[in-house]
């Protein structure tokens, strides 16, 4: 396990001036003036006997993870799932930063846009940034898993669990652990983290070298060789309702543009639960849910045990090649 780290910033000073501020207005946080509005707003419906979230307190979680998401989202075009009515309502997808957005927002201008498609990403290239696509209605970052010099080549390949409708979480972690031995048999670094839904990911850092089609078909190898052990579990259809409620494992992922949900990111669900990072060792443990985290319990599991996500910030691995 990464080493406890308390997240650093906001200052108690910053969260008390958010807490202080009525409906709306101008709040200073991590170096800038931001507007926020609807400060009351309930985002997230309540789960069990907790009280609802409001966007007044997934502003004050964004601030205070934004510094332990950073490195996984510098450098990258972010794809934001905005749900500006609420995760009770339906969302949708927006990626063009709005002519409205601050000036000093960082953004990319995509050279190879066609045209319709979406020219200028933002880019969380400061904390201050992910604040402010928080309070756009933003519920969930998605970044790209190639960066903004070299959109092209990839620096993690993607493992994607996704269970089908008669997939039970026992299944889930059987599938994820059958990863974890494959990986390790192979000596391969690898980090796994909850989606926040019903799921399992997991990431490996590659070095810049191998585009997106020798990525996709490394882990299509791999997550095939997986799933013919379990050959009752997995469907390898495209379609959701031809898999006959069967897990996914879904390579497909692997393309430029497609992402999976950031390490650290709330899921537009009740409670707001957050897609957090665990241990290989902890899909043995009889606690572990998808949603076992949200934006109220997952700061105190940074501060306490650390980050064991970092692992795959140190880029420079390469795939061995798979008989």
């Amino acid at each position: 396990m990464a080493r406890a780290q308390e997240p650093h910033g906001p200052t108690q000073d910053e969260l008390d001036a958010l807490a202080d501020l009525g409906a709306g207005g101008t709040w200073e946080v991590h170096g800038r003036r931001l507007r926020v509005t609807n400060l009351d707003k309930v985002l997230f419906p309540a789960r069990g006997d907790e009280p609802p979230v409001t966007k007044r307190e997934l502003l004050a979680y964004t601030a205070r993870i934004g510094p332990v998401v950073l490195p996984y989202l510098r450098g990258r075009a972010l794809n934001l799932h905005r749900y500006p009515e609420g995760a009770h309502r339906p969302g949708f997808w927006h990626k063009q930063v709005p002519d409205h957005a601050p000036d000093w927002l960082p953004r990319w201008d995509n050279p190879e846009a066609d045209e319709g498609e979406t020219t200028t990403y933002l880019v969380a290239d400061e904390p201050a940034a992910l604040v402010w696509a928080a309070n756009f209605g933003a519920l969930e970052w998605h970044a790209w898993t190639s960066r903004t010099d070299d959109p092209h080549l990839p620096t993690y390949a993607l493992i994607d669990i996704d269970p089908g409708t008669s997939t039970t979480w026992d299944e889930v972690l059987l599938l994820a652990r059958l990863h974890r031995d494959a990986l390790a048999h192979l000596d391969v670094r690898a980090a796994p983290k909850l989606t926040g839904r019903r799921g399992i990911q997991v990431w490996i850092p590659v070095a810049v070298g191998p585009d997106f089609a020798e990525t996709r078909a490394w882990v299509e190898r791999l997550s095939k060789t997986v799933g013919a052990v379990v050959r009752d579990l997995v469907s390898w259809r495209w379609e959701v309702r031809e898999r006959g409620g069967q897990a996914r494992l879904d390579y497909t992922q692997n393309a430029i543009n497609k992402t999976l949900v950031a390490p650290y990111s709330p899921r537009a669900a009740a409670g707001a639960p957050v897609s957090a990072p665990i241990t290989w060792d902890e899909l043995d443990a009889p606690w572990l849910r998808p949603d076992a985290f949200t934006v109220r319990t997952v700061l105190d599991r940074v501060a306490e045990r650390g980050d064991p996500f970092r692992t795959v910030l140190d880029d420079d691995q390469v795939l061995p090649r798979l008989a």
